[in-house]
Formats: structure tokens, C-alpha cells, sequence
């Protein structure tokens, strides 16, 4: 189940007849001078702003390349996917987005390659779960930019007052919760299944059993027989015994999940590394684990963690494929992806970044998030349908662990969902 491209004759009839001014499915001819660039906004107030760090990086390519121009347009995350959409579709494509998804604009058959754009050093830098994850038919269109991988995190200072015990397997995790419900923990497990990203809680759990999103060929496999055991464990050992908070998982959002870690009401929450920063920031003793794994895991099995990329993308027009290449070949070199990566406490796509960052005496807790990430298993972001069926299961999925439900039956209705949105890419 991967992007079908229709070669040459069908991309013409899909976008229609090309004017001579016009290229890539409507998009506008450049003049080679003037790169426009849409990014989203990382930051949350106006001290943290990604304006001041593109405003430093495109002085600093204009002031290397005399005569050219980066115009940068910045939208809220919310946003940028629709807007970068709207764009493309009024044929107005930007030359370099950044963003969530890459791959319906792979699919139409509007994207640079990598070895179009990039020079072959920066082109083999790249982390190989990233570039998996970025690749249609073995090759790379989407560049990965930031990622982020998942741990779960703990407060050692309410394990310590419930005596409990950091977790290995589920089972270890549900005593540990129940050990600080008895405390009075507010939320002994944090379960953020609410539409904000709980397609990330639900891919942690998922693989932590064997599971996953997609199969070993790449189809979707939401309702396995894995992802069922999981949904009905966690409804049967944690939902129903009221260990994962008063508000329910698919009321619950990341950033509240995330608040109420912070103010010390949870026990347990899976994180990422700008959480880290922020609890120990605040003075918290947060301890980091892998996540806990099924107790019918096979034993000796270590499941891969989770990880989260962001995708840079270069939109095809003529004459813009030497001004797209250095700039990103600009942008990927390691000081200027650091510096970013660093701002946001995210972690950097390449290899060499990652080494220099360490070298550099960045924060060592980012060490074990870097390492999480080499083994990480991102999203199915190289499937066209991808976008729709993560919105899908970000609505949806929260009812898995309802009191009334049956996991099954939701895993089913979304699995369902998911195969209607590959038919009609």
C-alpha cells in the first residue's frame, strides 16, 4: 500500500493542460532569485518565536549568495498543513515547506528528490529511521528536518512517597499506578488519547505489544489482533480501575497531560525531550525509561520507541532547482540545524549534527532520546492517505478505552476509515 505514481502521461491529465509559464501541476515558474519558504510557528510566545531564527538564517544565506532572496511566510501548526495545501492547489506552491506530511505532494509527482536538490554528503546524513520514513519507492522526498522520539517519564518524588517501583512491563506500570493512586495522585498514569495527538500515545501502546500501524508490507493494520489486545488491556487495567485521571483519555490532551505533569498531579506520562527541559527546569525529579512492554512480549523482544519527524519539501518550478539545493544544503549544515534544533529542544535529523551536538556539551538528557530515535518507528507519513487517517484516528480512538466500548469494534470503524482513504489516493 504504498503512493502509486502514474508516470508522465497520467500527471499531465490529472493537472491539465500546462501553460508556458506554468510547471509542476499549476505551480508558478521561478525567476531563480527569490526563495519562498513556509514553515510553521515552534514557538509559544512572542521571546520564542521561529521569526528570529529563519530571520538570522536567511540573512546569513543572502549575505553568502549576493543577489538572492528567502521570503519566509510563518503559520501556526494548526495551520500550515491546510495552508501549504491551498497554496498548492491555487497552484501557488511555495519552493520549500516545512511541515507534518509530505507524501500526497510526492504522489502527485510535484516534489524534488533529494539527489535532485541536496549534495551527496547532506543527502547520506540523514538518520536512517528518518529516511525510511521519508522515502516513496526507495526514494527520499521528504527531508526530515527536527524529530523527537518518546520515553515515558515518571516523578520520582511520588514514586518514592508510594513506593513504587519504576516499570519494565504493563503489568509493573498498572501496580505502579495503583501504589500511587493510593497516595492521592491526582493522575497516576497520564492517558492523552484526546484529539490533539493521540495518534501518538496509541502508536507507544501499540508497539510496546507488538503492534503497530501498519504490517510488515506496509498496509494498514489498525484493528490487529495485537492493537485489540492492547486497546482492551488498558481499558480493563487502567481505564476501569480509575487510573488514568478525572478527565477521560479521549477528553484528554497532550499539552493538559503535559500542564498537569509539570505542576507534579501525575505520575506517569509519555514525553519527549522539551518536557524533560521544562520538569527539570521547574526543579522536578523526573526519571526516563523505555516504554514498559507487554507481559506476553516474547521475552528478549525490545520494541522499537516511537518517533515524531517534521518534513522539509521541495516543490518542483522552473528554474528554482540551484537556489532550492543551496539553500537547503545551507540549512541542513550543522551549525544552523543545531541552533534550531537546540532553541525547541527538539533533536536534529542528521548524523553529524546529532554528534556535534553531544560534542558540543548540549543537554545529556537529549542523549537518550537521540538514542531512541536510531531504533525509532515513526508514523506511515510515506502513504498519501496518511494525513486523513491520523486525523481519523485522532478523533476516534479515545473511544477505544470508553467504559461501554468494545475495542474491537472502534479499531474496526477506523481500520475501515483508513482503507476508504487509500482507495480514493
Amino acid at each position: 500500500m504504498r503512493p502509486r505514481f502514474f508516470g508522465i502521461t497520467a500527471s499531465v491529465a490529472a493537472c491539465g493542460l500546462l501553460g508556458s509559464l506554468v510547471t509542476a501541476c499549476g505551480s508558478p515558474a521561478s525567476d531563480g532569485t527569490t526563495l519562498r519558504l513556509v514553515a510553521p510557528e515552534y514557538g509559544d510566545s512572542p521571546g520564542t518565536g521561529s521569526k528570529a531564527y529563519w530571520d538570522k538564517l536567511t540573512a546569513a544565506f543572502t549575505a553568502a549568495h549576493p543577489g538572492k532572496k528567502v521570503e519566509v511566510t510563518i503559520y501556526p501548526w494548526a495551520d500550515v498543513d491546510r495552508e501549504v495545501t491551498r497554496m498548492v492547489g491555487e497552484g501557488n506552491a511555495p519552493d520549500v515547506a516545512l511541515m507534518g506530511a509530505y507524501s500526497d505532494f510526492a504522489a502527485q509527482g510535484r516534489l524534488y528528490s533529494a539527489d535532485e536538490v541536496l549534495s551527496i554528503r547532506a543527502e547520506a546524513n540523514f538518520l536512517p529511521p528518518l529516511v525510511a520514513a521519508g522515502s516513496v519507492d526507495h526514494t527520499l522526498y521528504g527531508l526530515p528536518f527536527v524529530a523527537s522520539s518518546r520515553l515515558l517519564f515518571y516523578n520520582e518524588e511520588l514514586f518514592d512517597k508510594a513506593g513504587a517501583e519504576p516499570p519494565k512491563t504493563w503489568s509493573d506500570l498498572r501496580d505502579a499506578a495503583k501504589a500511587l493512586k493510593k497516595e492521592g495522585v491526582l493522575y497516576p498514569y497520564a492517558l492523552p488519547l484526546g484529539p490533539e495527538e493521540a495518534h501518538a500515545e496509541a502508536l507507544i501502546w501499540e508497539l510496546s505489544n507488538g503492534g503497530g500501524y501498519t504490517d510488515i508490507s506496509g498496509a494498514y493494520s489498525i484493528a490487529s489482533e495485537q492493537n485489540t489486545q492492547t486497546f482492551r488491556w488498558i481499558k480493563d487495567n487502567l481505564v476501569g480501575p480509575a487510573l488514568t485521571g478525572p478527565v477521560p483519555p479521549a477528553e484528554l490532551n497532550r499539552q493538559d497531560a503535559f500542564a498537569a505533569f509539570l505542576r507534579g498531579d501525575v505520575g506517569m506520562v509519555n514525553g519527549y525531550p522539551s518536557l524533560l527541559h521544562e520538569a527539570r527546569a521547574k526543579g522536578m525529579k523526573v526519571g526516563t525509561l523505555s516504554m514498559p512492554v507487554s507481559d506476553t512480549l516474547g521475552e528478549g523482544k525490545t520494541p522499537p520507541s516511537a518517533g515524531v519527524a517534521d518534513w522539509m519539501m521541495a516543490f518542483k518550478h522552473d528554474g528554482n532547482r540551484e537556489l532550492v539545493g543551496s539553500f537547503l544544503d545551507f540549512v541542513y549544515e550543522d551549525k544552523n540545524l543545531n541552533e534550531f534544533a537546540g532553541r525547541y529542544h527538539l533533536l536534529p535529523s542528521t548524523v553529524s549534527a546529532g554528534l556535534a551536538s553531544q560534542g558540543a556539551g548540549a543537554d545529556p538528557g537529549t542523549e537518550q532520546f537521540l538514542t531512541a530515535l536510531r531504533g525509532a518507528q515513526l508514523y506511515p507519513v510515506n502513504e498519501p492517505s496518511w494525513l486523513e487517517v491520523s486525523n481519523t484516528i485522532k478523533r476516534n480512538i479515545g473511544k477505544a478505552v470508553a467504559p461501554s466500548a468494545d475495542p474491537k469494534v472502534v479499531l474496526e470503524d477506523i481500520a475501515q476509515r483508513a482503507w476508504d482513504a487509500t482507495q480514493q489516493k
